[in-house]
């Protein structure tokens, strides 16, 4: 979806006692009542001045269709209601900012690569320590194309060219996992943390993910907003009047775009039908969860006073991790991002005790570093919950683990103000089998995060030569072809 379009359709909203009325005139205020109802914070709605005018809602709601439907086609059925001969398998992202040094997760002493089995690891990712046999590190790998620095945004998962305010030059390899394995309501879920502040102010951001050149993946930030979308449907009382009428407005919504379209020009009108597909997916997406509504039950968290009290932003840092583990379990989706900082310099972890905050952490050393050691402990005992819960579902003649991979890099290589030389990954899980698992590869520091990514695509099932790299780039940037065979079981 293109960002910073400006479309000039009249289109108004209007609340009278609790109905809405559309009209082709001036916008109008929104009462006090519907603005409680649609549940504050709202991308629909504007804050500061309560007004619901042209531009916020088609770019503001449009931004959150974008979030809950990650631009990509919806299918009808659930997999893991299903009763599909395909092996269900699912794929998590976990993206933390500021950068990943290798010291924090490579064993003291290891400098080649060989077995974790006798190797003790790291104290920042020690919680990892019992399910090390199913952990795969990866040093290594570079990024240098995607000119990191601060944060190679978008290039981090895409391979590419990334920067501030740099918009996406092409889809980013969870979206393209997303398509390739086996289909599900939603097939791309993103999830954003970081300060209180900025999830309540932005609670939907696009700085990770792509569908495609120009057309960036929105993540949820606000636990609320995300538990409506999943599971609105299914709630009562408060929650399920907050569903409702959002439901109904956006249904309003789309009508009044689809009509507010056929006077732009030509040129304009495809953009357009962009944001209109947008509301179109989402209400449609509504309506298909409503078919799975007794499955969806058993997977929906309980709602606690976490989600509208939060005392720290880590209260719905863990709730939104619980939800993206209850869209896994339940079978809503098969790819997972997370995106811990939302692939910027910012971020906040008070509730671990820790008062600095945003681009102060990105100046600190992580090697030893108690701040640090905290932020990827905590990173770390959330892996954890992940494999636990999806340990717990059995699938197969296994569990949904056995069939899942967990990613965890950073979007900004190894530290803050990189090169992006060297890439840190660590793998959890095998994939059903495809990867090699407790073990360190130390790689030569030329082959780009491109080709693990290549792989990843190889073994959901759709082969490619390399993934986002031209020839030409390639003779810069790689010193080999295709798979990486290092990680390969």
């Amino acid at each position: 979806m293109q960002t910073g379009t400006e479309f000039s359709p009249k289109i108004q909203v209007v609340a009278e006692t609790g109905d809405r009325n559309v009209g082709n005139t001036e916008p109008h205020e929104l009462s006090a009542d519907t603005r409680s109802a649609l549940n504050e914070p709202n991308t629909v709605l504007n804050k500061a001045s309560n007004m619901l005018n042209r531009r916020q809602l088609l770019q503001g709601v449009a931004s959150g269709t974008s979030a809950a439907l990650a631009m990509g086609g919806i299918t009808p059925g659930l997999q893991a209601a299903s009763g599909f001969a395909t092996t269900p398998k699912r794929v998590i992202f976990f993206m933390q900012n500021q950068g990943f040094d290798p010291q924090t997760c490579i064993p003291a002493g290891m400098t080649s690569s060989g077995s974790l089995a006798g190797a003790k690891l790291p104290e920042p990712i020690s919680p990892l320590e019992p399910y090390k046999e199913r952990m795969h590190i990866i040093n290594g790998l570079h990024g240098t194309h995607t000119s990191p620095s601060h944060s190679a945004f978008f290039g981090a998962l895409g391979g590419y060219r990334g920067g501030d305010g740099v918009p996406p030059s092409g889809s980013t390899i969870d979206y393209e996992l997303s398509k390739v394995l086996p289909q599900t309501l939603l097939p791309h879920l993103c999830i954003g943390m970081d300060s209180i502040e900025n999830m309540t102010t932005k609670p939907t951001i696009a700085t990770l993910s792509a569908s495609g050149a120009g057309q960036p993946i929105f993540m949820y930030s606000n636990p609320n907003q995300l538990y409506q979308t999943l599971y609105g449907g299914i709630s009562t009382g408060e929650i399920r009047q907050q569903h409702e009428a959002r439901t109904s407005l956006m249904t309003q919504i789309q009508s009044l775009a689809a009509a507010g379209g056929k006077n732009l020009p030509t040129a304009d009108q495809q953009r357009y039908e962009q944001f209109v597909q947008g509301f179109r997916d989402l209400n449609g997406l509504r309506d298909r969860l409503a078919t799975v509504s007794d499955h969806l039950r058993k997977f929906a968290p309980a709602v606690d006073e976490r989600y509208t009290r939060p005392e720290f932003e880590t209260d719905w840092h863990d709730i939104l991790l619980d939800l993206g583990i209850s869209a896994l379990t339940s079978g809503i989706t098969n790819t997972l991002t997370i995106g811990s900082g939302r692939g910027e310099i910012f971020g906040a972890w008070k509730g671990l005790g820790i008062d600095q905050q945003g681009h102060n952490l990105g100046h600190m050393q992580q090697p030893d570093n108690p701040i640090w050691i905290k932020i990827r402990q905590y990173n770390s005992r959330m892996l954890v919950k992940l494999m636990e819960a999806l340990d717990s579902i059995p699938e197969g003649s296994g569990t949904m683990m056995d069939h899942s991979l967990i990613v965890y890099t950073s979007n900004n290589a190894d530290s803050q103000h990189t090169s992006g030389a060297n890439w840190p990954v660590m793998l959890l899980g095998n994939f059903d089998g495809a990867f090699r698992t407790g073990c360190f590869t130390q790689m030569d520091g030329k082959r780009p995060i491109n080709a693990l990514y290549t792989t990843l695509l190889q073994v959901a099932g759709a082969p490619c030569e390399r993934f986002n790299m031209s020839e030409q780039l390639a003779k810069k940037f790689d010193s080999g072809n295709g798979l990486l065979g290092e990680v390969l079981a």
